[in-house]
């Protein structure tokens, strides 16, 4: 694969006292923990609503209160893209893996794309149907290439009530 440049917007939930340009730790789908430092991020606003408000809602208690979304300006020098989940399949991702939220594989992924030097992987959302772009901090050149643009306070009624209404159909 050939990586590409991604510049663009991005989206980003956090904790109202989190530098939203902080990367994690703790591993995620995408990197094993303590092994490197990613920022999880998703193309798409209702995207990141969706992954973040999947990992609340599996807490005993819904905690909603001091949560931000944040929107950044992005720019990648060499990220490797992955459609869907079906062009992860070549390098042994299953489907049926991926949306169980196994994540032994992908986080080999990632590991092999930040040792090929990639600053990035722009890969499917298990949570919206939408891309997410997951960038690795310590591959990046410098902070300047990440930027808040915006940031608003999440109001969850809301989204849920706007993320679970029925689609209508057009001509109906």
């Amino acid at each position: 694969m050939e990586p590409r440049s991604f510049e663009g917007v991005v989206w980003r939930v956090t904790w109202e006292n989190r530098d939203p340009l902080a990367g994690g730790t703790g591993g995620g789908r995408w990197h094993f923990p303590n092994d490197f430092e990613a920022l999880y991020t998703s193309m798409e606003e209702n995207g990141a609503m969706a992954e973040i408000y999947y990992h609340l809602s599996k807490a005993p208690i819904f905690s909603s209160s001091h949560v931000t979304i944040n929107k950044l300006h992005v720019s990648a020098a060499r990220t490797l893209e992955f459609a869907d989940v079906g062009a992860l399949a070549t390098l042994g991702v299953s489907e049926e893996a991926f949306r169980k939220g196994d994540t032994s594989r992908t986080r080999e992924v990632g590991a092999a794309a930040r040792f090929l030097d990639m600053d990035g992987l722009i890969v499917p959302s298990a949570r919206w149907p939408c891309s997410n772009l997951v960038l690795f901090v310590d591959r990046l050149p410098d902070r300047s290439v990440l930027r808040v643009e915006e940031t608003r306070d999440v109001n969850w009624p809301a989204w849920r009530e706007k993320a679970e209404a029925p689609k209508s159909t057009p001509g109906r």
